[in-house]
């Protein structure tokens, strides 16, 4: 008998027979199908006192399973879900349908209303690109906020409640007259055009200091109100500079005005160069104070170029007058030009507007209202020129070039200062014109029609045409 016969079968042998041939056979010579592993299925272990090479060990072979119901399978429907512990869980209970959510609600997000007060100064603010915003120092991130004036909780043109001492304005539209106290209105205009008539009649320098008056007190609006926004010009060279515009033109003539650029930006300059840091925002601060230069000085001096002409000798002489009413002559004309074109544009647009010119800037102004303050505005000229009331301008044809450049520049300035107060979210620059809002309110149609009526003046010769 062999050793295979002789040796006696154990229990669990006579079990294993009922399933099948062993896992593992008992020597290098049995044929039994078995478990096995292949050279390439597992490679040799490193040694221990190799150095680790950082790889993955490899589980699954790269070969996808031949078999589409394979038991690997099973795991694809995890592979895009992370676990979630209960205990991280926020809100208590367990959702499985809401687990990244969740996740992500564990860091909410900062509060902007936090005040800036409140920060610490060690950590730096981060700088962040974009466009200038009223009340924002942009060099430093750090908000400037300035109380406003009027009732609280009424919401304003951005749809925000207004703050503590904020006042609604109130909505309007097309044809609505901009809320306008006419009675008012009317009678302050006729009061302005009488002195304006009285300067005229008794002495050009007269005009001129009215234009300087006018022009001062313009850029003290100005610039109270930028700085009411957050702003910090340089108030005194900017009013400084406005007001003494008018008079080194009229003085020394029209080289006097790149003069006035330079030397009230350079003394802005100074201004801030001897701050104590970066915190005084020298450059939107300079932009804001040489905007008001040029705004209201700049242009504003053009009314002194034209009083030139009245100044006497050097000036062209037209048969049949004198040489000092062409200046003054000229700012009358403009002055009836101008509240032609604005009475205009109220008339026709209160009655039939419909069409915002720019509802953006000025819901108020209409399409319609333009083409009344153009007609009305030619239809003025041409009735000074048929009533021969002009010893300057003696063709009809150059009255009506002149009411055509009005009606253009009239509207253009005053849709600018529209458009700065709509940036700068106020109703008026001041109240000291009643019932017209401010000086800068009344005369900002001006400020734009000057320096083209100069030019108009010095390319027609008015006073040289029969």
């Amino acid at each position: 008998m062999t050793d295979d016969s002789r040796r006696q079968r154990r229990p669990d042998e006579e079990e294993a027979e009922d399933f099948g041939p062993p896992l593992f056979a008992d020597s290098d010579d049995d044929t039994t199908d078995g478990l096995s592993f292949g050279a390439s299925d597992t490679g040799p272990l490193p040694h221990w006192t190799e150095p680790p090479t950082g790889e993955m060990p490899r589980t699954l072979t790269t070969a996808a399973p031949s078999d589409p119901s394979d038991d690997l399978d099973v795991w694809s429907s995890f592979a895009g879900k992370a676990p979630v512990w209960s205990d991280d869980d926020p809100t208590g209970a367990h959702d499985e349908t809401n687990e990244m959510d969740r996740v992500v609600a564990t860091q909410p997000p900062a509060d902007d209303t936090d005040d800036i007060t409140t920060r610490d100064e060690s950590i730096p603010l981060r700088r962040e690109p974009g466009r200038i915003t009223i009340g924002t120092d942009p060099t430093d991130g750090r908000p400037r906020t300035v109380p406003r004036k009027g009732r609280a909780g009424e919401p304003n043109r951005s749809g925000r409640p207004n703050r503590p001492g904020s006042k609604a304005r109130p909505a309007t539209g097309p044809g609505k007259g901009g809320g306008r106290d006419l009675p008012t209105a009317i009678v302050v205009g006729l009061a302005i055009a009488a002195v304006f008539v009285i300067a005229v009649l008794i002495n050009p320098k007269l005009v001129l200091l009215v234009v300087v008056a006018a022009l001062f007190f313009g850029a003290i609006e100005y610039f109270d109100k930028v700085t009411e926004k957050g702003y910090r010009p340089a108030t005194v060279i900017g009013v400084i500079s406005c007001a003494a515009s008018p008079i080194a033109v009229y003085w020394v003539g029209e080289r006097a005005l790149p003069l006035i650029i330079a030397l009230g930006f350079v003394a802005g300059a100074m201004t801030f160069i001897g701050a104590d840091s970066l915190e005084s925002a020298p450059m939107p601060n300079m932009a804001i104070t040489t905007l008001g230069v040029v705004w209201i000085g700049f242009l504003g001096s053009f009314a002194a170029l034209i009083l030139r002409y009245s100044k006497g000798s050097g000036f062209p002489v037209a048969a049949g007058f004198i040489s000092t009413s062409i200046g003054t002559d000229t700012l009358v004309l403009l002055a009836i030009g101008v509240v032609a074109n604005d009475v205009g544009a109220l008339v026709l647009g209160s009655a039939a507007g419909k069409s915002p010119l720019r509802a953006w800037i000025s819901p108020n102004k209409s399409v319609e209202g333009l083409f009344g303050g153009t007609v009305a505005t030619i239809l003025a000229m041409i009735i000074v020129g048929l009533t021969d009331r002009s010893t300057t301008w003696n063709s009809a044809g150059d009255l009506i070039i002149l009411g055509i450049v009005i009606s253009v520049m009239a509207p253009l300035g005053d849709l600018t200062e529209s458009m700065f107060k709509r940036n700068l979210d106020i109703k008026d620059f001041g109240t000291m014109v009643r019932g017209h809002g401010g000086v800068l309110d009344r005369f900002d149609a001006f400020l734009f029609c000057l320096p083209a009526v100069y030019y108009l003046l010095q390319l027609l010769e008015p006073w040289a045409t029969k």
